[in-house]
C-alpha cells in the first residue's frame, strides 16, 4: 500500500512502485477523497460556496503534489497535437507546457471548483469518485500496451486482467447512489466513461498509455463526475 502511497501522493515518500501497487489505487483514492471531501465539508461550515470549493480543490492538489495536473498538461499537449506517435510522445516528455496545456488545466481546475460550489458538500459524493478514477487508472495496464520504453508506471507493468476492480466501481456506484441518489450514481458512471475515453484515446494516439495519460485520465473523470452530481437533477 506504500508504494500506492507514494506513488499517487506525497504522503508515502520515495517507494518505488512495483505491480502490487495497482491493487491499492482504490483504497488509496477513495482515502485521498475522503481527506479533501472533509476539507470541503469543513470550510464549508464557516466559508462561502466558492470559497470552500477552492479549499477542496487546493487541499486536492497539495495532497496529489500536483501530479495528476502535471500528468494531465503534459497529456494536452501531447495528445492533442498534430504530430505523429513518436513525436507526442517526445512532447510528453519535454518540461514545457503549451497553450493545449494552458487552457485545458486552467478549464479543468475552474470546472472543478464551480461543481464544488454548485451542490452542497459531500464527503460521501467525492470517496467514490476518487476510488472511482482511480479504480479505472488500475485496469489500464491490463488491458493496454505501455506507449514507452520506460517510463514512470514502467516498474509496474506485468500481470494479468483481474476481476477486482469491477467490485470497487460497484461500491463506488453503491455508496455515491446511497449518499446522495441517482446523481451520485451518475456521477461515477460520469468517471468511468470520460477515463476510459481517455484511456482510449490514448490508445489510438500513443499506442498505448503513460503515468501522464493516467493523471489525465484520473482529474478528467473526477472533473467530469462533479460536473454530473452538480448538474439540475
Amino acid at each position: 500500500m506504500r508504494e500506492a502511497w507514494g506513488f499517487l501522493t506525497i504522503l508515502g515518500g520515495a517507494t518505488p512502485p512495483t505491480r502490487r501497487a495497482w491493487r491499492w489505487f482504490p483504497l488509496v483514492g477513495a482515502v485521498i477523497g475522503a481527506l479533501v471531501g472533509t476539507v470541503w465539508w469543513a470550510t464549508g461550515e464557516v466559508l462561502a460556496a466558492l470559497p470552500a470549493a477552492a479549499c477542496a480543490v487546493a487541499a486536492d492538489l497539495a495532497l496529489t503534489g500536483m501530479l495528476h495536473v502535471d500528468g494531465l498538461a503534459d497529456s494536452a499537449d501531447g495528445l492533442l497535437s498534430h504530430a505523429e506517435r513518436a513525436r507526442r510522445l517526445e512532447i510528453m516528455r519535454r518540461p514545457e507546457i503549451g497553450a493545449y496545456a494552458v487552457a485545458v488545466v486552467v478549464v479543468v481546475l475552474i470546472a472543478r471548483v464551480a461543481a464544488l460550489s454548485a451542490r452542497p458538500a459531500s464527503v460521501v459524493l467525492v470517496i467514490a469518485l476518487w476510488c472511482a478514477s482511480r479504480t479505472v487508472a488500475a485496469v489500464a495496464p491490463a488491458w493496454l500496451p505501455y506507449a514507452r520504453e520506460e517510463g514512470l508506471a514502467s516498474d509496474m507493468l506485468g500481470g494479468r486482467a483481474q476481476h477486482w476492480p469491477a467490485l470497487f466501481l460497484f461500491a463506488a456506484g453503491a455508496i455515491a447512489w446511497l449518499g446522495i441518489g441517482i446523481a451520485g450514481a451518475a456521477a461515477v458512471a460520469g468517471v468511468v466513461l470520460v477515463a476510459a475515453a481517455v484511456l482510449l484515446l490514448a490508445r489510438s494516439r500513443l499506442g498505448g498509455f503513460t503515468g501522464d495519460v493516467l493523471g489525465a485520465a484520473i482529474l478528467l473523470g473526477e472533473t467530469v463526475g462533479l460536473l454530473v452530481a452538480g448538474a439540475r437533477w
